[in-house]
């Protein structure tokens, strides 16, 4: 392998009609009573672990590892229930024919990266169509080695898990992180890595850029030619061929 291409999940890869969210608010209010609220929380681009504290703190609860362990317990089932009867949750157009593209380039791996917890990043994939033997190298929001937590631990984490699977290191600039938010642009930019900045969430494509995207697309509608910015040479990079 060449290169490791790094997908974000949500407004990236699919969208879930709000299922997460009232996920992890259901799961909350279950253990903590309705004083739990995702309301005024900034759910773009953070990490779960992240989210779960802020809530806690504004219900007047103390994160602690027990704690977070029975809410993801908690938080996958209630959002298992709602991925299985609500309605709207997809992939994003050209989403599953770029992981496609990119698993059979025979150059390419397909990862993630991602502010979700492992579990329910896998429930959210899985009900869009996605296979889990898809993706080979995986970061998620539980796994930053540092505490507090921050997205720009995960691209060494999937660097280091890349070496395991395949034998071999991979160097930053062979690593295409794409994102739609400007924290997936500093994530890549904080670890050398390349990004391809996609507006399909709250972020334009100028804003992408203005982040320090090395491209920003609408969509990952048009894959050949975003299977090309994955592979190109961006001025004083190294290519991925």
């Amino acid at each position: 392998m060449h290169g490791l291409v790094l997908f974000d999940i949500d407004a990236t890869l699919l969208k879930t009609n709000g299922a997460g969210v009232a996920a992890m608010e259901s799961a909350g209010k279950e253990l903590f009573g309705d004083r739990f609220s995702a309301r005024g929380i900034d759910f773009a681009g953070s990490l779960d672990s992240i989210l779960l504290r802020q809530m806690l703190l504004a219900c007047g609860v103390g994160a602690t590892s027990e704690i977070e362990r029975n809410f993801r317990a908690v938080y996958a089932r209630h959002l298992e229930d709602r991925l299985g009867t609500q309605a709207g949750a997809r992939a994003l157009d050209g989403a599953i024919e770029l992981v496609g593209r990119v698993r059979s380039s025979g150059t390419l791996a397909a990862g993630l990266l991602t502010g979700n917890f492992e579990e329910t990043g896998w429930l959210k994939l899985r009900a869009c169509g996605f296979d889990p033997a898809w993706f080979t190298v995986c970061a998620w929001g539980n796994d930053s080695p540092h505490d507090p937590p921050d997205r720009e631990h995960l691209p060494p984490v999937a660097m280091g898990r890349f070496r395991r699977v395949h034998g071999v290191p991979i160097e930053p600039s062979r690593v295409t992180i794409i994102g739609d938010t400007i924290h997936d642009v500093r994530c890549a930019r904080a670890n050398g890595c390349r990004c391809i900045g996609v507006a399909t969430g709250r972020y334009s494509m100028q804003e992408l850029r203005d982040a320090g995207a090395d491209h920003a697309v609408p969509d990952l509608g048009a894959t050949s030619d975003i299977l090309g910015m994955i592979v190109s040479v961006p001025s004083g990079r190294r290519g991925l061929s």
